[in-house]
């Protein structure tokens, strides 16, 4: 079974992205979040302000 990568954005939400590797996933979620606030841009509507913050953290086993 190969994994893959998700990503979410709570801040804009049904905004996701998903991909073979954690940088393919990254670009598809910059170009998701992108084409959403373009979106709602020329919908005149208004960009939400950013509430949530995230981190990564890599652990050994």
């Amino acid at each position: 079974m190969s994994e893959i990568t998700l990503a979410y954005c709570p801040d804009l939400p049904g905004v996701v992205a998903a991909g073979k590797t954690g940088e393919e996933t990254a670009e598809l979620m910059r170009k998701a979040i992108e084409l959403h606030l373009e979106g709602l841009k020329e919908d005149n509507l208004p960009i939400p302000e950013p509430t949530t913050t995230a981190r990564c953290v890599e652990i050994s086993v």
